[in-house]
């Protein structure tokens, strides 16, 4: 009589409790010759190694969709998606996400055939092949993104994704108490109307007055077009948040390393 146990067929099933087509989940995640899920996760810097094996035992690990709970399974960080509480966990040793503090006076490419100071300078010496997320004028300070993820950037850079941007403006005060009305109804330009999806006043001091934009569109010079339209022109101009990450007190010319929550945040937003 043959071993019942080694059989790959589907036992039998009460037709009273399961349905005709009912089929076990099957674990298709493994990948025999890969590294421990749990490695993976710690050298992601999700936690110690120890910690991670806690995650995936409370089944808060998934890898491809599917919840994995053995502290032994083996994956490939470079081909397969992994999610910690719902949350992508960049795996692959190649992808590299930072935040720049662009200084004014840097122009938003990589290269400028006019010789001004460009992203390169400061990214030069990390990794081949970045892309900058979106871009700021070069009077324009603050927040910029960069990453060799070209499907991460891409999505975060379109307006269908909808991520938000706030800035921080300096403008000729005062500022007229419906403002926000007019600027979240939105505002006519040359190539359309204009919308914020937030503003507020953050001080005002004599004749000048610090207010805060939040929007999720990047046409060209959008947040200095839309306030000199309603009778402010921008002084100063400083982005401080991108979606989820925000500048916080990243110096002007320095550069820093997203952490594993912020990358997840960022794939969270854009549905990857």
């Amino acid at each position: 009589m043959s071993n019942p146990f080694k059989t790959s067929r589907q036992p039998l099933r009460d037709p009273d409790f399961y349905d005709e087509d009912y089929t076990d989940e099957r674990d298709t995640t493994e990948v025999p010759d890969g590294e421990r899920l749990q490695k993976v996760l710690a050298q992601a810097g999700v936690a110690s190694r120890r910690a991670c094996e806690e995650m995936i035992g409370d089944g808060r690990v998934t890898v491809d969709g599917q919840t994995v709970r053995r502290f032994g399974a083996r994956v490939d960080p470079a081909k397969q998606v992994i999610h910690v509480d719902g949350k992508r966990i960049p795996t692959s040793s190649e992808t590299v996400y930072y935040a720049l503090n662009k200084p004014i006076g840097v122009v938003s490419t990589m290269d400028d055939p006019d010789g001004r100071p460009c992203l390169n300078d400061y990214v030069q010496d990390l990794a081949p092949r970045l892309f900058h997320v979106g871009r700021l004028d070069t009077e324009t300070e603050g927040l910029l993104l960069l990453t060799n993820d070209g499907e991460l950037a891409h999505r975060l850079t379109h307006p269908s994704y909808g991520v938000q941007k706030k800035y921080w403006a300096k403008v000729p005060g005062p500022i007229p108490r419906d403002l926000h009305k007019v600027l979240r109804k939105g505002v006519e330009l040359e190539d359309g109307l204009a919308k914020v999806d937030e503003f507020r006043v953050v001080q005002e001091h004599g004749q000048q007055a610090l207010v805060e934009v939040v929007l999720h569109e990047g046409r060209k010079h959008i947040v200095r077009r839309m306030l000199e339209v309603v009778g402010h022109r921008v002084i100063d101009l400083a982005r401080i948040e991108f979606g989820p990450v925000k500048l916080g007190r990243l110096k002007p010319g320095t550069i820093r390393t997203l952490t594993v929550q912020e990358i997840g945040e960022l794939y969270a937003a854009v549905g990857l």
